[in-house]
């Protein structure tokens, strides 16, 4: 199935009226987990609504999975994996690298994506057959870097922190074999693999609605996205993201290494 990208538009406009007046605004930031830090603004909750109203109105027989409202027709073949604003902590923080991601799943895999970053007036965007940018500049086809070699790689994660015990352990090995390493920007960090000015993502710990949008973006200008297994992304956990099917070959290596 392709997804105009009209549609996308409706549902970046609707997400960014939501979160564009709040961002830099010192709003409410609520904890959704004791123990921890999960934050949650009321901007998440207003775009997801004005995604689901959206959606419902296009495709009322598809289900929608968010992040803050949880599920409804799960049971669809075709179902709308959301999360309005994927890096809470960079959007209460002030920093541009949030974005509101929108992904198509059918029969359970991701066809279908977007990851807008309004503040930056960027639109990233699989349809289903092509990866395509607009946003300042212009527009144009989203194309990874053809990089193979470790050794020559830029590699991001939110921070290595997350990553525990001997999970730990194979990301410092990761890490010590690249050229590059940097850490932040979420979701923002995956459009950069598509656009061809990053290698690599490896994240651990990630929901459905954190990867699927994602996923065909990336796959569709080129690269490669799987579970650290090698097995499906869509389902999160930890997931790897490498520019070229080499490369990624060779983080599965180093991380799955006993």
């Amino acid at each position: 199935m392709t997804v105009d990208l009209d549609f996308f538009r409706k549902i970046a406009s609707a997400a960014a009226a939501e979160t564009l007046p709040r961002f830099r605004r010192h709003g409410t930031v609520d904890n959704k987990i004791e123990g921890g830090f999960d934050p949650v603004t009321e901007a998440d909750r207003a775009a997801e609504r004005a995604i689901r109203a959206v959606i419902r109105g296009a495709f009322p027989d598809h289900g929608i999975l968010g992040e803050e409202d949880g599920g409804e027709r799960l049971d669809s073949r075709h179902i709308w994996v959301i999360d309005p604003i994927d890096g809470t902590r960079s959007f209460i923080s002030g920093l541009p690298v949030w974005g509101t991601l929108a992904g198509l799943t059918v029969d359970g895999r991701a066809e279908a994506g977007l990851m807008s970053q309004p503040f930056t007036g960027e639109l990233f965007y699989c349809d289903g057959a092509t990866s395509r940018y607009e946003g300042p500049g212009g527009g144009s086809e989203l194309v990874t870097r053809k990089t193979m070699d470790l050794g020559a790689a830029t590699l991001f994660t939110t921070t290595p922190a997350y990553f525990r015990g001997r999970k730990r352990d194979a990301y410092d090995r990761l890490e010590g074999c690249v050229r590059l390493a940097r850490y932040g920007v979420d979701c923002y960090a995956f459009a950069m693999v598509a656009a061809g000015f990053i290698d690599i993502v490896v994240e651990t710990g990630l929901q459905p609605y954190d990867i699927v949008a994602l996923i065909p973006i990336v796959a569709r200008a080129g690269g490669v996205v799987t579970a650290s297994d090698g097995g499906p992304a869509e389902k999160g956990g930890e997931i790897v993201a490498a520019a070229t099917p080499e490369l990624h070959a060779k983080v599965l290596d180093i991380l799955n290494a006993r």
